[in-house]
């Protein structure tokens, strides 16, 4: 059983699964009713001002639950998980000595294991990184992902084919280690801290409408000129900050031709790509209890679930 604020015992609950499926409203709802608070495991909104094309729940949204690990990283900061997990699992400590329930909600596949699992980080090899960098730089980042897909097909399932940064490090580990970067995935065994996993899905045809229709309010919403200031904030040079979904398809309308009409197209292929990566990734944990996002009774569904 889950526990509340008056509990002897509290467990932490994980809201996973894809984007847009509804999991930051669940999150919510939960703590509200538990006594939690919520830790974010979304990696992009670990960054200050990436607010409209991550959909960052508003303060009117978070209806007075505290949120933890968002707006803690500059644009220019590059998000590490091996610092998500050390800064996540101490927020999740303090929370239960304190008798809060921590809600953690997000659909960062590796960056909610590395807080319930025993996932560990091999070393790095400068010149191989170095090497690998110079290599996406020169010959593009779909190369490597190409390489990383044929040697690693796990690993590159959850890797976005954009994200130069994450497939040269499984690269760079692939190569240093010599097994699949997969290799270093823990195999799932009872959650860290007797975590409960709650994932939350729809049908993909609905999900991919709300994909469209999210990333339509996000541009109507003001996600260009959100880029814009950014870029004077040095988005640019962020090597994580710059490549999440909706912020580089941006960029690159404002480099090229400033066809916003075109960046959000690009923006929601992309993003229903990613979501299939996502249930791809999560339906692979077999520890997930799967609920409809369209139920108009999941918070209450959930709840009971949690009471047995």
């Amino acid at each position: 059983m889950v526990g509340a604020a008056n509990s002897s015992v509290v467990h932490p609950v994980a809201v996973v699964g894809p984007t847009a499926t509804g999991k930051t409203a669940l999150a919510v709802e939960l703590a509200l009713a538990l006594g939690g608070e919520v830790v974010n495991a979304d990696a992009m909104q670990l960054y200050r001002g990436m607010d409209i094309g991550t959909a960052k729940a508003s303060e009117t949204e978070r209806r007075g639950v505290p949120h933890h690990l968002l707006d803690v990283l500059d644009v220019t900061e590059t998000a590490s998980v091996a610092a998500y997990q050390r800064d996540a699992r101490r927020v999740i400590e303090e929370l239960m000595a304190a008798g809060r329930v921590p809600v953690l909600v997000g659909g960062s596949g590796l960056y909610v294991q590395a807080v319930l699992d025993d996932l560990r980080f091999p070393g790095t090899d400068p010149a191989v990184r170095g090497r690998l960098d110079a290599e996406a730089a020169e010959r593009g980042t779909d190369t490597l992902y190409t390489r990383l897909r044929e040697k690693d097909p796990v690993a590159a399932a959850a890797i976005l084919p954009t994200n130069t940064r994450r497939i040269v490090r499984a690269l760079e580990v692939i190569e240093i280690t010599g097994a699949p970067f997969s290799a270093n995935l823990p195999k799932p065994g009872p959650a860290r801290y007797g975590a409960v996993l709650i994932g939350v899905d729809r049908e993909a045809d609905e999900l991919d409408g709300r994909v469209d229709e999210r990333v339509e309010r996000m541009f109507e919403a003001g996600l260009a000129d959100e880029v814009r200031a950014l870029l004077y904030r040095g988005l640019r040079a962020g090597k994580t900050a710059s490549r999440a979904l909706g912020y580089q398809q941006v960029i690159a309308a404002l480099d090229g031709d400033g066809d916003l009409a075109g960046a959000a197209e690009a923006t929601a292929r992309a993003t229903r790509r990613f979501v299939r990566r996502q249930r791809s990734w999560f339906r692979r944990d077999g520890r997930i209890g799967w609920y409809d996002g369209a139920d108009p009774g999941l918070a209450a569904r959930v709840l009971d679930a949690l009471a047995q």
